[in-house]
């Protein structure tokens, strides 16, 4: 308790962080977290949670959207157009696009949810997630979404206009794949400073995290840390001291100390 006190104090001596950036940082402290410990669980435990997560997700965000577009099914006529079976699959695919909030909660949660579940299969068989793994997650999203949409329900094959789709959402996703490979480097440092990142938000000292990150003081750094260690990560000497305070009070910290002697 009085750790968290000083922890405050030395907080409020300092330059006050952005609430947003705070709210922000939280949130990817709780999101590392979650993934951490879902990555220690079985494949078929974490396949449902993601899935069940990611089709939630969904599904809110299509209800939202059908309700913006709500008045887009009464555009489209009552009947469907008499001719070619290319205009008959056109109206179903508007059909299927153009439902209402509940129609369109479904269709999104489908294609987060399937695409979220694949993805976390892929990722444990093959151990990493790559373009490969992306698209093959998208074919499936996109082959199942074909089909509880209705999109294909007039085509002469149904399994061939729901390969067709997928074929299609796999192309896709394939190409944003690549691009965000090409313009954003995802921050695969972040899940060597877990416990680091916690440790900082629990003292107030939220700020210093990009020091730790500069002088590549990692998780598994942290109960060989010194105060001339922390001094030429370029940390002052209050949070310094607290740091170090909380180490030597943190049973685990304690143990690999002793371990390492």
């Amino acid at each position: 308790m009085e750790q968290r006190k000083e922890g405050v104090m030395v907080a409020k001596m300092m330059p006050q962080q952005n609430p947003i950036e705070q709210l922000q940082a939280r949130f990817k402290e709780l999101e590392t977290q979650f993934k951490a410990w879902l990555a220690k669980q079985s494949l078929p435990v974490e396949v449902a949670l993601v899935t069940a997560t990611s089709a939630a997700q969904g599904a809110a965000i299509g209800a939202l959207m059908g309700t913006l577009t709500n008045d887009m099914p009464s555009s489209l006529p009552a009947t469907p157009p008499q001719g070619s079976p290319q205009a008959m699959a056109s109206f179903q695919q508007a059909q299927s696009l153009a439902g209402g909030p509940l129609v369109q909660a479904r269709n999104f949660a489908v294609i987060t949810g399937v695409n979220a579940g694949i993805t976390s299969v892929m990722r444990r068989l093959r151990g990493k997630e790559d373009v490969q793994s992306s698209m093959v997650a998208a074919f499936g999203s996109g082959a199942m979404f074909t089909l509880v949409s209705g999109m294909g329900a007039g085509a002469p094959n149904q399994a061939a206009n729901a390969i067709t789709s997928g074929l299609f959402f796999a192309l896709v996703q394939g190409g944003i794949f690549k691009l965000g490979e090409k313009f954003f480097k995802p921050p695969v440092e972040d899940v060597f400073y877990t416990k680091t990142r916690s440790m900082l938000y629990n003292l107030g000292l939220q700020n210093f995290e990009k020091n730790f990150k500069k002088g590549l003081l990692t998780d598994s750094t942290l109960p060989l840390l010194t105060d001339s260690a922390l001094r030429d990560a370029k940390i002052p000497p209050g949070p310094r001291l607290l740091i170090l305070d909380h180490i030597q009070r943190d049973p685990e910290m304690r143990s690999r100390q002793g371990s390492g002697r």
